[in-house]
């Protein structure tokens, strides 16, 4: 069968979810080729939550309701029904335990919408199976690409690996006035910041330039750049890149193709960069 894509998506503002842009168009592109080739579920980490200590979580809630999004109306997404995968969690969960983490299932966990924006623009239909992973609230890189690393052997069993954060997202630095006036997520008053263009560049050179194990050095480098502590205020955001690398950076996954499938500018200086790692197998399961 092959190894299955990885995606690394960068979802933006609650916006998103309501609004068309290149980036939605590519999320549903990468949605029905994942549909054509029967996925047997995704396999998700955001940025919204994460686990003091060195404690991290699978969603367990067989009924997940979904936090409230501003600047969004509600039929865009609260009718739209949420499908754990509660015995590919629970795998997960035995998995990473035995490479030493700190690691256990919550039953209560509300999904927020850095995952369900993605899941409903991927999937408008229906909700593949997902296994929702917290990250660690110290985000330590390597320990985040550890979980991907110790997760990717799904891949092989046709399971699609999704990290949804962002490649420039510091709240502190954007432009809200278009969006709280206008309701314009989109308006570019004046180009985007030096630092936002600089360390966006950065983050598609690692993702296209490098692979294997490779990628997994340059993408804990970027985190030592000189701008990324403009780009990212918090290192919330970038944990599911790191995520993604380790699921997507393993010596067989050398010299896999990489691309920037779309971009969006949101609020200037917020560059939602949209990246696949690996190819489908050119024949489609039936």
């Amino acid at each position: 069968m092959g190894l299955t894509p990885v995606h690394f998506f960068s979802h933006g503002s609650t916006m998103m979810l309501g609004e068309e842009s290149e980036s939605a168009d590519y999320w549903k592109k990468c949605g029905d080729e994942a549909l054509a080739r029967n996925i047997k579920g995704v396999v998700i980490m955001g940025a919204h939550w994460d686990c003091m200590g060195d404690r991290i979580e699978l969603a367990t809630n067989p009924n997940p309701g979904k936090s409230p999004v501003a600047y969004v109306h509600p039929d865009k997404y609260v009718n739209y029904k949420l499908i754990p995968d509660l015995d590919t969690a629970n795998r997960c969960i035995d998995m990473l335990a035995r490479e030493g983490f700190n690691v256990g299932g919550n039953e209560t966990f509300d999904w927020i919408h850095d995952v369900y924006l993605i899941l409903i623009r991927m999937f408008p239909a229906y909700c593949p199976p997902t296994t929702l992973v917290s990250a660690n609230a110290r985000y330590d890189p390597h320990f985040h690409m550890k979980i991907g690393a110790t997760l990717r052997p799904l891949r092989e069993e046709n399971y699609l690996f999704i990290g949804t954060g962002g490649a420039v997202h510091n709240l502190y630095r954007n432009r809200w006035a278009p969006m709280l006036r206008f309701r314009d997520n989109f308006a570019l008053e004046s180009p985007p910041e030096d630092w936002a263009m600089e360390f966006r560049q950065a983050v598609e050179d690692v993702i296209t330039k490098t692979s294997g194990p490779q990628l997994r050095r340059a993408m804990t480098r970027l985190m030592k750049h000189p701008r990324f502590r403009d780009a990212h205020a918090t290192d919330d955001h970038f944990m599911a890149a790191i995520f993604v690398a380790g699921a997507a950076g393993d010596a067989e996954d050398e010299n896999a193709p990489a691309m920037m499938g779309a971009e969006s500018w949101e609020l200037t200086n917020m560059c939602n960069s949209q990246f696949t790692l690996g190819r489908w197998p050119k024949e489609i399961a039936v």
